[in-house]
């Protein structure tokens, strides 16, 4: 595990952002397709993120998107880092291939993490903050949602359900009236898309 510590700082006090990637997994679509996703996690002081604490699962496709897209939205001086390399040879049982690839991706999101201007970029928070896939993160960073980008970095950790049943099963003896619109319209209509 590594952790960055951002340069922020707010009055006095400073503002930390620790970010690892860890636990690699191998996923299987079918019996032809797979791929290693990895969790990253966020543990945060810093005034920029609305959710303190998160972890999502992100495949280095994933990445390559999440990187081309920060391009796209900085300004034209911004340096960004390398992402590690895509290896044709790449193996889904080389432990070594995966680890480095996992160290290169964290070195990556620390130095995304230390830019204040990249750290303003919808995008950042909706890939690092929930689970959504890229093409819903490109509609909720548009407004092209009938959710904020606030709301669905805050309603991810509610995604741990399966069906809208069990949802509504367990938000019928977690919800008080402080959040009955959040639990009632917003994380329905979340589960929806």
């Amino acid at each position: 595990m590594f952790s960055s510590v951002s340069p922020l700082t707010s009055s006095s006090m400073q503002q930390v952002v620790s970010i690892w990637v860890r636990d690699p997994r191998l996923q299987k679509n079918d019996f032809w397709h797979a791929y290693i996703d990895y969790e990253i996690c966020l543990h945060t002081t810093s005034v920029c993120f609305t959710k303190k604490i998160s972890c999502v699962r992100r495949r280095y496709s994933e990445f390559v998107w999440f990187r081309q897209k920060l391009k796209a939205n900085s300004m034209p001086t911004t340096k960004l880092p390398d992402l590690p390399p895509k290896n044709p040879f790449f193996s889904l049982n080389n432990a070594q291939q995966i680890t480095e690839r996992m160290v290169g991706l964290q070195k990556f999101l620390e130095e995304i993490l230390q830019d204040p201007l990249l750290l303003s970029d919808s995008c950042l928070h909706l890939f690092l903050q929930t689970q959504l896939s890229v093409s819903k993160i490109e509609a909720c960073a548009a407004g092209r949602t009938h959710y904020s980008v606030v709301q669905a970095v805050q309603g991810y950790g509610l995604r741990r359900f399966h069906s809208t049943e069990d949802l509504q099963n367990s938000l019928s003896t977690s919800c008080d009236s402080d959040s009955d619109w959040y639990c009632h319209t917003l994380v329905p209509k979340l589960l929806k898309d």
